[in-house]
């Protein structure tokens, strides 16, 4: 999603905030390309509104504008319990399948998926939806579609 010539950065985005008010923030692999502006390189778990491939207008406090959509889709997915390897692997599978990639971190608190568009949302929701049906309580929503219908 990013070409291996650029050089990779960070960028801070706004994810929501706490109860006390607090911001709460997601660092996540991001490309410059200009003051402000950068080429997101992995898909967000929690900031909703973007996916992998975008390029996004940062502002300092995190906030962003998505001034150019890539070529993904994002898909967030969460339950109350830590996913377990296998169910994580299970979707890693399934989503390759798609051409898409699962990720998550190292404790599996959630999981986030980066497929392109072009595969479609109906086939994304069938794969997300039939994982889903055999991991408990699992919850997943497309991080970067505002309307899926």
């Amino acid at each position: 999603m990013t070409p291996d010539s650029q050089p990779v950065d960070h960028v801070r985005l706004l994810a929501g905030h706490k109860a006390d008010g607090r911001p709460v923030y997601e660092v996540l692999p991001a490309t410059p390309r200009g003051p402000g502006v950068v080429v997101l390189a992995g898909s967000p778990g929690l900031v909703l509104g973007c996916a992998a491939g975008d390029v996004l207008r940062v502002d300092d406090d995190g906030g962003f504008e998505v001034v150019e959509p890539g070529a993904n889709l994002c898909v967030q997915a969460f339950r109350d319990e830590r996913f377990t390897p296998e169910s994580f692997g299970a979707l890693q599978e399934a989503v390759a399948a798609l051409g898409g990639v699962a990720e998550a971190p190292a404790d599996l608190r959630f999981i986030v998926v980066t497929v392109e568009r072009a595969a479609g949302l109906a086939a994304v929701a069938r794969v997300m939806d039939s994982w889903a049906a055999g991991v408990d309580d699992t919850t997943w929503w497309y991080g970067n579609v505002e309307d899926p219908s």
